[in-house]
C-alpha cells in the first residue's frame, strides 16, 4: 500500500532547549546546547516571545545558527509558523541549510532563480513543513520570491545594508550608452553649475574625480516629474541597468522624498533610510529576529532594517571578552625599512602571499581591487573573485597558490583552519554606495558610520578564524586604515579581544623591522609553545580590558527612533509631521558628544521641508524656519563643503544669506572682551606678554606651555587651559564656545636634529577625544590638533598613523600669532578696550591678521599625514 498514514501528534516541545533535546536523539549535531545558547534562548523564550523585533549578538564560533534554527524551528512546530532564514549570500545559505540539516532542523534550500526552485521544496516551506532557507534579496525585492513568511531569521544583520536598501537604490553608471547624461541634465537645476561642468567634463581634474555630491532635495521636488519621465524612457531604452529598472517600480511616484548623490562615475537615487514600513514582506511577519556577530550601539542596526526600536539580547556572559580564534595583526608600513621606503611594501606584501600559499584580500572598492591585484599578488598566484566562489569555496581551498580578491565584501566567507591562514585588510571601509561615501566624506559625519566601519574591520579580519582553536596572519595596508585602527578611542570600541590583538600587532609593528615582522609570522604559522609563550600577553590584556561606546553613540541611539518615523513620514509626503519629527532628531543631537555633521544633514533636510512647506501655505513664520534650519546646518557643518556645492539655481532664491561675520571670529571678540577683564589692566597684560614672549623663545617645558594658555587667551577663546599634569591631556585646550576647539601637543625641548615618532603623533591625535572626554562634549566641526616640534624630521611611520586633523606647527609660527595678538591688545586697549564692542573689536584684530579666520588657515598649512613641506625623511 503506497498511502501514507496521518500519524498523531508527536508532541509539541515546551521551548526550544527541550525541542533540542529531542532532536538531539537522532540529529548529526552536538548532544547538548552550550550553557550559552541555553541562556540566549531562555531570554528569548522567557521575555521576547511576543517582541516583534529582537536582535541577538553572538560571536563567531559560538553557535549562532543554532540558536536561531531552533527559534525558528520551535515557532514553525509549537505554532505552524511559516518561518524563513536569510542570509547574505547563497554560499551562506547553503553552509547554513546543511548546518541545519545536521542539527535535525527541518529545512528546504531555495536560492538561485525563482523558476528554478523545486516546487515540492517550495510547498514544505509555504505548508510550514520545512524553514526556508534563503537570501536577502529574495524578500527585499521589487518582485520578492519569499513574501508570506511569519517569522524572520536574519542572519548577519550587521552586513545587511546594502541587501535591505537594494530595493529603493537606483543606480547609473557613466557608461558610454547610459542614461547618466540624461538624468544630469534634468537635474541641472538643483546643482550647482560649477557642479554640473566638472560632471559633464569629459576628464575632469584629479580632485574632482571621486567626490560626492549632493542634489538639492528642493531641486529634486521640483524636477521629479520630470526626471522620472526620463528614467523611464531610459529604462524602456535599456539606457539603465535590469537592477535600476526594478528600483524604479518602488521609485515611482517617491523620487520627491528621495535623496540624490552624484559622482564623476555614477549617482544613486535612493531614501536616506529605506522605507520597510510599507514593504510588507518584511513588515507583515508578526515577528524578525536579528543574528550577529557584532551588532553594535548607536542605532545603526534600526537605521538599515528602517525600524523605530530594536530590542537587544545581551551577549552571552564570558563571551563579552572572549572572541574566536587568534588574529596576529601586521602593520608593515610602520616598520622601520618599508616605513622609510614605501615603494618595498608591494614586494614584501607579495613575498608574505607566496610564502602562505592563500590569501583572502579584502578592499573597500574595486579601484583599490585593481591596484592591489597589479601591484601586490605574487607571480604564479590564482587570483580570483567573488563570482567565483559563489557557489563552492573549494575552486580557492583547493588551489595552492591563490589570492580571493573581494570588494566591499567583509562577510559572507568562511575559511576555517588550514583554508586560509593569511587576510589582508586595504584601505579604510567606508566606500559603500554613494550615500555612505556622502555620509563619510563630503558630510564627514563619521560618528554614524563609526559602528558599520568597526564591524567591517572585525569582520573581515576575522574571515579565516572561524572556530575556538583557529589563527590566521591579518595584514592591515595604506595610512587611512592604520590610522583609524590604531587611535586607541577605535580600539576600546573593539571587542576586547580584538582590542588586544591590534595593540599587540601595533607594538611588534612600530620600530621593528620587515625582516623581524616575517620572523615572526613564521612563529605564528607554526603555532607551537614559543608562540602560546607569546599569545599569553594578549590573553592578560584582553582580561583587562572593558568595551566602551564610541562617542557620539549614546545620542545616535536616542534619535534613531524619531530620524526612522521622520523618513516614514517624509515617504508618505506628511512633510508637517516628518518637520515635528525632525525637531525631535535635532533635540537628541544636540549636547554632550553628540554628532554635529549627521546633525547638519539633518538640519538642512530641515530647511527644506519647511520651505517646501513655506511655498504650499504662504506661512512666512515657515520661511522664518527654514532660514534658521540653514544657519543651523552651516554652523554644525563649519569645515566642510557640500553645501557650497549646493549653489543650485533653485536654491539660491530661498537660501539665507551668510552671515557677514564668521561666527568663529565673533565668539573670539567675545572671548576678548571677557579676558580684558583682567588682561586689559596694564601692569597685568605688560607682565603676562612679558613673561610669555620670552617662554615662546625659550625652551622649557612648563613655561611654554603656560604662554601657550595665554596665547590662546589673547585669541579669545572661551576657555584656555593647561594640562593640569596630566600626561595624557593636551599641553594647552582652547575653546572657543561650541563653534572651534583648538589642542596642542609641544615639543618646545625637542632638539631641531631630532625625529618626530609615530608616538607623539598618535598622542596628539588623541588630544581632541581626551578633551571631548573631559568636557562630556562633542568635539566641533573642523576643530584642529597642532603639534609643535622643532624637529626637522618626521619618522616615515608617524604619517601611517596621523588623523587628518592634526598640523604640524613651528615654532616660529607660534611667535609670530602671538606678536599679532599682542598688537591687536594694545591698539585695542589705546581706544578704551573696555568700552569696545565685539564689532569694534573685529576690525582691529583684522588689521593685524589676528581673527581665527585669519591664522588658523596659517597654521593648517601642514597636515602631518601627508605633510612633506619643510620635513625630512628619515
Amino acid at each position: 500500500m503506497a498511502f501514507k498514514r496521518l500519524s498523531g501528534s508527536a508532541g509539541i516541545p515546551a521551548d526550544p532547549e527541550q525541542l533540542y533535546r529531542q532532536l538531539a536523539l537522532v540529529n548529526d549535531g552536538p548532544a547538548n546546547l552550550w550553557l550559552h545558547q541555553g541562556d540566549v534562548l531562555r531570554s528569548w523564550h522567557a521575555d521576547h516571545l511576543k517582541t516583534p523585533d529582537v536582535a541577538i549578538e553572538l560571536p563567531t564560533g559560538a553557535g549562532k545558527t543554532l540558536v536561531g534554527g531552533l527559534i525558528g524551528e520551535y515557532r514553525r512546530r509549537a505554532h505552524g509558523e511559516r518561518v524563513a532564514y536569510l542570509c547574505p549570500t547563497r554560499q551562506l545559505a547553503k553552509q547554513t541549510a546543511e548546518k541545519l540539516t545536521q542539527y535535525g532542523i527541518s529545512n528546504v534550500l531555495l536560492t538561485g532563480r525563482v523558476r528554478t526552485w523545486n516546487a515540492a521544496d517550495r510547498s514544505r516551506y509555504t505548508s510550514a513543513n520545512a524553514i526556508a532557507v534563503s537570501v536577502y534579496s529574495h524578500v527585499f525585492n521589487a518582485n520578492p520570491a519569499v513574501d508570506d513568511a511569519q517569522l524572520l531569521l536574519l542572519d548577519d544583520a550587521h552586513a545587511a545594508e546594502g541587501y535591505v536598501a537594494g530595493p529603493w537604490s537606483l543606480e547609473v553608471s557613466r557608461d558610454e550608452h547610459s542614461a547618466y547624461h540624461d538624468v544630469l541634465s534634468a537635474l541641472a537645476d538643483a546643482l550647482d553649475p560649477l557642479v554640473v561642468a566638472r560632471l559633464r567634463a569629459d576628464a575632469p581634474d584629479g580632485q574632482y574625480r571621486n567626490s560626492v555630491y549632493l542634489a538639492s532635495p528642493v531641486g529634486v521636488a521640483g524636477q521629479a516629474g520630470h526626471l522620472e519621465e526620463v528614467l523611464s524612457t531610459a529604462a524602456a531604452a535599456g539606457k539603465i541597468s535590469d537592477e535600476a529598472g526594478y528600483a524604479l517600480r518602488l521609485l515611482r511616484g517617491h523620487l520627491d522624498q528621495c535623496m540624490v548623490y552624484l559622482s564623476y562615475r555614477r549617482l544613486l537615487i535612493r531614501p536616506l533610510i529605506a522605507p520597510t514600513l510599507f514593504h510588507a514582506p518584511f513588515n507583515d511577519p508578526a515577528r524578525r529576529v536579528y543574528m550577529s556577530a557584532t551588532l553594535g550601539a548607536g542605532g545603526e542596526l534600526e537605521r538599515v532594517f528602517g525600524r523605530r526600536g530594536i530590542t537587544r539580547i545581551p551577549i552571552p556572559k564570558g563571551w563579552e571578552k572572549q572572541g574566536t580564534g587568534r588574529r596576529l595583526f601586521c602593520f608593515p608600513q610602520l616598520t622601520t625599512d618599508l616605513s622609510a621606503a614605501p615603494a618595498k611594501v608591494g614586494p614584501w606584501v607579495a613575498d608574505v602571499i607566496a610564502r602562505h600559499g592563500r590569501a583572502v584580500v579584502l578592499t573597500p572598492d574595486t579601484r583599490a581591487a585593481n591596484s592591489f591585484t597589479r601591484n601586490r599578488i605574487p607571480d604564479g598566484c590564482e587570483v580570483l573573485g567573488a563570482e567565483d566562489v559563489e557557489d563552492d569555496l573549494k575552486v580557492f581551498t583547493q588551489e595552492p597558490a591563490a589570492a580571493l580578491v573581494l570588494n566591499n565584501r567583509y562577510d559572507g566567507i568562511d575559511l576555517p583552519d588550514d583554508d586560509c591562514r593569511l587576510v589582508v585588510l586595504v584601505g579604510l571601509p567606508a566606500r559603500g554606495d554613494l550615500q555612505e561615501r556622502f555620509l563619510h566624506g563630503a558630510l564627514g559625519a563619521v560618528e554614524v558610520l563609526q559602528e558599520r566601519i568597526r564591524a567591517r574591520i572585525m569582520q573581515g579580519s576575522g574571515r579565516a578564524t572561524r572556530n575556538a582553536r583557529d589563527y590566521a596572519a591579518v595584514l592591515l595596508l595604506d595610512d587611512d586604515l592604520v590610522s583609524y585602527v590604531t587611535r586607541r578611542d577605535v580600539q576600546e570600541a573593539m571587542h576586547p579581544e580584538i582590542h588586544a590583538e591590534l595593540d599587540f600587532g601595533y607594538t611588534n609593528s612600530i620600530g621593528a623591522t620587515s625582516t623581524e615582522m616575517l620572523d615572526n609570522l613564521k612563529v605564528f604559522l607554526a603555532h607551537d609553545q614559543e608562540w602560546r609563550d607569546v599569545d599569553q600577553d594578549i590573553v592578560e590584556a584582553r582580561d583587562h580590558y572593558e568595551r566602551a561606546d564610541a562617542p557620539g553613540a549614546a545620542e545616535l541611539q536616542r534619535s534613531v527612533r524619531d530620524e526612522v518615523a521622520a523618513w516614514d513620514a517624509i515617504w508618505q509626503s506628511e512633510w508637517q509631521r516628518a518637520l515635528d519629527l525632525i525637531r525631535k532628531v535635532l533635540d537628541a543631537l544636540r549636547g554632550g558628544r553628540a554628532p554635529q555633521r549627521y546633525a547638519a544633514l539633518w538640519n538642512y533636510l530641515a530647511s527644506c521641508i519647511a520651505q517646501r512647506l513655506a511655498e504650499q501655505t504662504g506661512d512666512t513664520a515657515l520661511h522664518a524656519a527654514a532660514a534658521k534650519f540653514y544657519h543651523d546646518a552651516r554652523n554644525a557643518g563649519r569645515g566642510t563643503t557640500w553645501l557650497s556645492h549646493l549653489a543650485a539655481p533653485v536654491e539660491k532664491a530661498t537660501a539665507p544669506a551668510l552671515p557677514a561675520v564668521d561666527p568663529l571670529d565673533e565668539q573670539a571678540m567675545h572671548g576678548v572682551l571677557t579676558h580684558a577683564v583682567r588682561l586689559a589692566r596694564p601692569a597685568v597684560l605688560d607682565t603676562e606678554v612679558h613673561r610669555a614672549r620670552a617662554a615662546l623663545a625659550d625652551t622649557p617645558r612648563k613655561p611654554y606651555e603656560a604662554a601657550l594658555v595665554l596665547l590662546g587667551q589673547l585669541a579669545g577663546a572661551q576657555v584656555s587651559e593647561g594640562d593640569g599634569n596630566n600626561d595624557a591631556a593636551p599641553d594647552a585646550t582652547w575653546i572657543f564656545g561650541t563653534t572651534l576647539w583648538v589642542t596642542w601637543e609641544a615639543k618646545s625641548e625637542a632638539e631641531p636634529a631630532g625625529e618626530l615618532g609615530a608616538g607623539d603623533v598618535r598622542q596628539a591625535g588623541s588630544h581632541l577625544r581626551f578633551a571631548a572626554a573631559r568636557r562630556g562634549q562633542a568635539v566641533p566641526s573642523d576643530s584642529p590638533a597642532f603639534l609643535l616640534t622643532p624637529q626637522e624630521r618626521i619618522h616615515p611611520s608617524a604619517h601611517a598613523v596621523a588623523e587628518s586633523h592634526l598640523y604640524l606647527v613651528r615654532p616660529h609660527e607660534v611667535r609670530d600669532l602671538f606678536d599679532r595678538l599682542v598688537r591687536a591688545w594694545r591698539t585695542a586697549r589705546t581706544r578704551d578696550l573696555a568700552s569696545l564692542s565685539a564689532q569694534d573689536l573685529l576690525a582691529v584684530f583684522n588689521a593685524e591678521g589676528a581673527l581665527p579666520s585669519q591664522w588658523l588657515p596659517r597654521l593648517r598649512t601642514q597636515p602631518i599625514y601627508t605633510s612633506t613641506e619643510g620635513v625630512q625623511s628619515a
